[in-house]
């Protein structure tokens, strides 16, 4: 069985109640509800919540949520990988047997139900642990500089002060919206940025960090400009 699995814990303390909170005219977790729903890849899609009123919202928007999850995976230190592994588990012990997971962020209004597919071909057909979305830096992470303590600056490379952009390899993060796994790896809890993954490439106008109140109106303005 291939299943979604959306975390979304009641407790966001810098954008409160972020995971239900309405983002052009929805709840933002309606957005990845929906985005999976409509790219056909998953048996289930499961929401991994401790909070009632995430839970009703997401079942008003057709996920499945037969669980609620432990405190002990709801504080602000738990990371993903123990959150999906205790996901696949209970689903495996009490529906049906996981073969393939996907972890997909609540707070990802930009993800594509064609992206989902793509990722769902890729682990498929290649040998690896996970496949998970990834956007180009703007600007060469060589060249980066940091301000220090007394209000100074220094580059994190400097003896890449003269080399030419063009020149530096280009870097890649995480876009924050998607995680393939097979079931055996998130059991496992293998590291997900590693030699057993592989990343879907996105353009960086569909990606954006939504953490502060300014990531949220920008990531407004975007959606908006966008019509998706």
């Amino acid at each position: 069985m291939r299943v979604a699995i959306i975390p979304a814990r009641g407790g966001s303390k810098r954008i409160p109640r972020k995971n239900i909170k309405l983002f052009c005219g929805k709840p933002m977790i309606a957005w990845s509800i929906e985005a999976a729903l409509e790219s056909k890849c998953f048996d289930r899609v499961v929401v991994s919540t401790d909070d009632d009123e995430i839970a009703a919202i997401a079942k008003e928007h057709g996920a499945n949520v037969p669980f609620l999850r432990p405190a002990e995976l709801s504080d602000d230190y738990t990371g993903t990988l123990p959150v999906i592994r205790h996901a696949v588990e209970w689903v495996s012990e009490h529906q049906a047997q996981v073969d393939y997971a996907c972890c997909l962020y609540a707070t990802a209004p930009f993800v594509c139900p064609d992206d989902l597919r793509k990722g769902w071909k890729i682990i498929q057909q290649q040998a690896c642990s996970y496949v998970f979305s990834v956007t180009s830096y703007a600007f060469p992470i060589q060249r980066a500089i940091r301000i220090t303590e007394n209000g100074r600056v220094a580059m994190f490379n400097p003896e890449h002060f003269h080399t030419r952009s063009q020149d530096l390899e280009e870097a890649w993060h995480d876009a924050g919206q998607f995680y393939w796994g097979t079931a055996q790896a998130w059991r496992e809890e293998r590291a997900i940025f590693s030699d057993g993954a592989i990343a879907l490439k996105l353009p960086r106008y569909r990606v954006q960090d939504i953490d502060t109140p300014e990531d949220w109106e920008r990531a407004q303005w975007l959606f908006d400009s966008l019509k998706f």
